[in-house]
């Protein structure tokens, strides 16, 4: 019934424990809550634990109700249950707020095969689009003379703020990032040691995030 038991991953063919599973997706959870874009998804990780899930709430029921152990553990199945679903939660809003350019560079990550959108987030923010593009068209532009009914939703486009500063922990020395001087005046290069942390513009260690060598605080 702990997060000690295996889970098979069928892609990768390999066991990895529960544990593992839910601490990445903790990881993913954080990076996700604090980067200002969407970050590439973890379903993997989130399919994994529902899966526990499952099993740990057969567990739980074969457990009398005043086992002291079933209270423990419905416990800890809350807090995970509220760590994906929060997941989750915090992408759909991500993918609401940025949809034009979320989907825009989708399309051109979607023919090199480096998805940061699963399936089914990536037709809600197609029909969410097309939802807003009918919205706006039945709202504002059938009620204005013709020639002011053309529109292009690019220009609508709301982008995230990639220079802003974010709170970081290094989980590797990482040599030579790179930060640029806001000012134009020049550029600073730094070593980032692990354990380390920084409060850096999100933009020059973006990729870090997303390849594991740091993480969001």
């Amino acid at each position: 019934m702990d997060l000690n038991d295996d889970i098979e991953l069928s892609d990768e063919e390999e066991e990895i424990t529960a544990d593992t599973v839910l601490k990445t997706l903790q990881s993913a959870w954080q990076n996700e809550r604090l980067a200002p874009e969407i970050l590439p998804h973890r379903n993997d990780m989130v399919e994994c634990m529902l899966g526990q899930i499952q099993h740990m709430e057969r567990n739980i029921n074969k457990l009398p109700k005043t086992d002291l152990r079933a209270s423990i553990h419905k416990m800890e199945l809350s807090r995970i249950k509220f760590i994906i679903c929060n997941y989750l939660r915090t992408r759909i809003s991500k993918i609401e707020k940025y949809c034009i350019p979320i989907l825009n560079e989708e399309k051109q990550r979607i023919e090199s095969g480096t998805n940061y959108l699963t399936p089914s987030e990536f037709n809600y923010a197609q029909e969410y689009l097309l939802n807003m593009e009918n919205h706006l068209k039945t709202v504002i532009l059938d009620k204005v003379p013709n020639n002011m009914q053309s529109f292009e939703m690019n220009k609508m486009a709301v982008h995230p703020n990639l220079q802003t500063h974010v709170f970081l922990r290094a989980n590797e020395s990482v040599a030579g990032v790179v930060l640029e001087d806001i000012f134009g005046d020049q550029d600073e290069e730094i070593d980032l040691e692990a354990g380390s942390q920084h409060i850096l513009q999100y933009k020059p260690i973006s990729d870090l995030v997303k390849n594991g060598k740091v993480q969001l605080i």
